[in-house]
């Protein structure tokens, strides 16, 4: 009885905490979809998901949210400022997931069948020119990552303007279907079909379909130059949507007691389908969850688990084993690293049975969450070259970004930098000992954003900035760009009337600096 008691009463007061919670939110905020439980209720210590969180904060890998459902209660979840549950965050190749999706409800509405030949979706671009390989190319083949060409044309077509027929005409060296390589325009052709068959691009063929079932809002999609969504990338979302996303798969495409999504085509879309490098010896494969098997746009996992998967750590575990599934955000050069940490750690932690209250776990566990932040620039070192600066102009020499200059504001009514390019100027507030957040239109460093037709459809980008003084003569300036993965650092060192500026993006930490000189004009 005494265990029945502090459970209700440990729970009531955390659904208490939460509807204070949301009481400070935005309205459009206060809606909570997915039930919240205590861990121990659901078979899991409090004091292993904080033992994960503390090797996350010590680990290389840079985590910027987490959500962990079990029996379809979220039992933790975690946002590292300046990174919050209100962000959409870039799914990178977790995009494919739900591109695979739109294909799955298109299945089930007789708008289409995986054996459909890619061509015939497009007879505008069919000619006597088209190879056997391309004419014999099914959705099944897009789906699977084994159209047969190579090398794969991801990182050439979307520089072109249309981006259908310059995949049509792209060689297949090997026959469709048996051999897998990972093809990101795959996944865009799978967009053109969706967007061929209903008229609709697939964000919002998603939307009465998915999107609005599972009271997923403000999400956006990036597009191509014709206006299809970019299919394998550009998909943005929060981290709650993510896990239920997850959880939807997890129940077989159930949702508040209706069939939203196929249970056939969940199963037939996160089961084993073709082999990556099957040349590789076993115990090789037994160690990765990059050689478990690809499926319809998703991973197999070890553990009998699958996810959807992104450049840079997003991931949506869902583990049927264990009725779990684990949403996580994050920034890392180690993806495997981080799996290896759900499984090393989450994992085991895991029980079939109902666990007796700690109340002094959850409890630290509650504050351990409530303590979780990216580092803030130092703000220990002052500068008297502050009132010097304020308000000068610098020109830049010529340079790759086209950036014409950079000017400095400096005062306690706010900070700020002014980026020049040739037609347009970005001045960014930037906090001293604290995050300033505005939004600009100047394209963050995201892993595609100096290219051609890149990050098209999208509004302006979220910005936390802050800068600090690393020497008297030596400004860093910190913009994070808080809906990507994504930091860029721009370092300025002031000679005399001159500057020296360093850019350098978090993703390509051993990427050339970016060095643009300039001058001082006014």
């Amino acid at each position: 009885m005494i265990k029945q008691f502090n459970m209700k009463a440990l729970y009531g007061a955390y659904l208490f905490f939460l509807f204070l919670a949301a009481c400070e939110k935005p309205v459009e905020e206060k809606i909570i979809d997915l039930p919240r439980g205590v861990p121990e209720a659901e078979g899991v210590p409090s004091s292993s998901i904080q033992a994960f969180l503390e090797s996350a904060d010590t680990s290389k890998h840079e985590f910027h949210s987490f959500m962990f459902l079990r029996h379809g209660k979220v039992i933790a979840e975690s946002w590292w400022s300046p990174y919050g549950p209100e962000l959409p965050h870039t799914m990178y190749s977790t995009s494919k997931s739900f591109t695979s999706t739109a294909i799955g409800f298109a299945v089930t509405e007789k708008l289409l069948t995986v054996n459909d030949s890619v061509i015939s979706f497009f007879p505008e671009y069919v000619t006597d020119s088209v190879s056997d390989f391309m004419a014999a190319l099914t959705v099944k083949d897009l789906l699977t990552m084994s159209v047969g060409q190579d090398p794969d044309p991801s990182a050439t077509i979307p520089g072109d303007s249309l981006w259908v027929k310059s995949f049509l005409y792209t060689p297949i060296i090997d026959k469709p279907g048996t051999k897998f390589l990972y093809n990101s325009m795959a996944t865009y052709m799978l967009s053109a079909i969706v967007t061929k068959v209903t008229g609709q691009k697939v964000i919002d063929y998603l939307k009465p379909r998915l999107f609005d079932p599972l009271h997923i809002q403000g999400i956006d999609w990036e597009t191509d130059p014709e206006g299809n969504n970019t299919g394998g990338w550009g998909l943005r979302l929060k981290t709650e949507d993510m896990a239920k996303f997850g959880q939807l798969l997890l129940q077989k495409g159930k949702w508040n007691g209706e069939q939203v999504l196929s249970e056939e085509w969940i199963a037939e879309a996160t089961s084993f389908k073709i082999q990556q490098s099957p040349e590789l010896p076993a115990e090789t494969k037994a160690k990765s969850d990059w050689l478990q098997g690809y499926c319809y746009q998703f991973w197999r996992c070890r553990n009998n688990a699958f996810r959807g998967d992104g450049a840079f750590g997003q991931y949506i575990i869902v583990m049927p084993d264990q009725d779990a599934v684990i949403a996580i955000t994050s920034e890392t050069s180690d993806m495997q690293g981080i799996l290896n940490m759900v499984w090393d750690q989450l994992l085991p932690a895991m029980s079939d049975d109902e666990l007796p209250v700690d109340a002094a776990a959850v409890a630290s566990l509650e504050r351990k969450i409530a303590s979780l932040s990216l580092q803030l620039p130092s703000a220990d070192l002052a500068s008297t070259m502050e009132g010097a600066l304020s308000g000068k102009i610098f020109k830049l020499d010529s340079n790759g970004r086209n950036m014409e200059s950079i000017s400095f504001q400096f005062g306690s009514a706010g900070s700020d930098v002014a980026l020049k390019y040739k037609n347009d100027t970005y001045k960014i507030p930037i906090g001293w000992g604290e995050w300033k957040y505005s939004q600009t239109k100047r394209p963050g460093p995201y892993l595609v954003a100096r290219a051609k037709n890149a990050l098209k459809g999208l509004p302006p980008f979220k910005v936390a900035a802050a800068y600090s003084w690393k020497e008297e003569n030596v400004l860093e300036l910190t913009l994070r760009y808080i809906e990507s993965p994504h930091t860029e650092t721009i370092t300025c060192t002031f000679e005399g009337e001159d500057v020296i500026l360093d850019f350098k993006w978090s993703f390509a930490p051993t990427m050339k600096p970016q060095v643009i000189e300039g001058e001082l004009v006014e």
